[in-house]
């Protein structure tokens, strides 16, 4: 009679873990940082699929890894916000409470399924002040971590962690921020000289404090390549997130503020 195939808890854990790191990796990065009026999202993304979002008035999602994975996740926590807006109140749904319900789902997956997901996401909430923004970094296996200041997913994070702990600084304008989180996008990990990314391949979005309830705008064509060019003088205007088209996830529920 032969043995049965045996594996340790312990090995099998780190299998997926190194699975799922492995699988993360490969994407593309996608960087969330603070700066002087609020929340900006930056990811290299080419593509017409969406790495960034919102979910509900003042809390955005961003995540990296299998794109139909992490869009399973936005739908369903878009659907969680908006069931606890309506059934209690607006101010009930805090990303805080998001997470957390993630970090559930992402938990059970890794813990009971034989695949774990391939996935990294940051849950972000802009407060009133600075001092009350949240920002929350989910990993593959349910982790929480909080998080201040900025949060580098995907990709060569190491080189644009490194890249960011030199250049960003609390109250930054948006410019100075972006102009910042594209250079750290854009790090050679080896060592080499940095790539050149346009804003065609660049996916921009922030969570605007100053904003009446939605907060959420994305940043796209002229607007983004004159906040990424120091010399325009766009890049240096106080309320230049003022004129950000409106932007509508036909999931969460209502249309944008006139």
């Amino acid at each position: 009679m032969s043995m049965p195939f045996y594996v340790s808890p312990e090995q099998l854990m780190k299998d997926k873990a190194d699975y799922a790191r492995k699988g993360i990796a490969r994407g593309r990065s996608v960087i969330v940082l603070q700066y002087d009026r609020g929340i900006a999202f930056v990811a290299e993304n080419p593509q017409s699929l969406r790495k960034i979002s919102e979910i509900y008035d003042r809390i955005a999602f961003a995540a990296v890894g299998m794109y139909y994975e992490f869009e399973n996740l936005r739908v369903a926590g878009i659907r969680y916000a908006d069931l606890r807006g309506y059934s209690y109140d607006r101010s009930d749904v805090s990303a805080r409470g998001l997470a957390n319900a993630y970090a559930q789902t992402l938990g059970t997956v890794f813990t009971q399924e034989p695949k774990p997901y391939e996935i990294e996401l940051c849950v972000a909430e802009v407060g009133l002040t600075p001092e009350r923004d949240q920002i929350y970094r989910l990993t593959y296996d349910g982790s929480v971590a909080d998080q201040h200041g900025f949060v580098v997913m995907g990709g060569a994070s190491g080189a644009a962690e490194e890249r960011l702990k030199a250049g960003w600084r609390e109250g930054m304008p948006l410019a100075d921020a972006l102009i910042v989180a594209v250079a750290a996008l854009a790090a050679d990990p080896a060592g080499g000289e940095p790539r050149a990314l346009a804003p065609d391949q660049l996916e921009v979005a922030v969570l605007d404090r100053n904003r009446p309830r939605r907060t959420f705008r994305r940043i796209v064509g002229p607007l983004l390549a004159d906040l990424l060019n120091a010399d325009s003088p766009t890049a240096h205007a106080p309320e230049v997130d003022e004129g950000i088209p409106g932007h509508h996830d036909t999931l969460s529920g209502e249309a944008p503020p006139n």
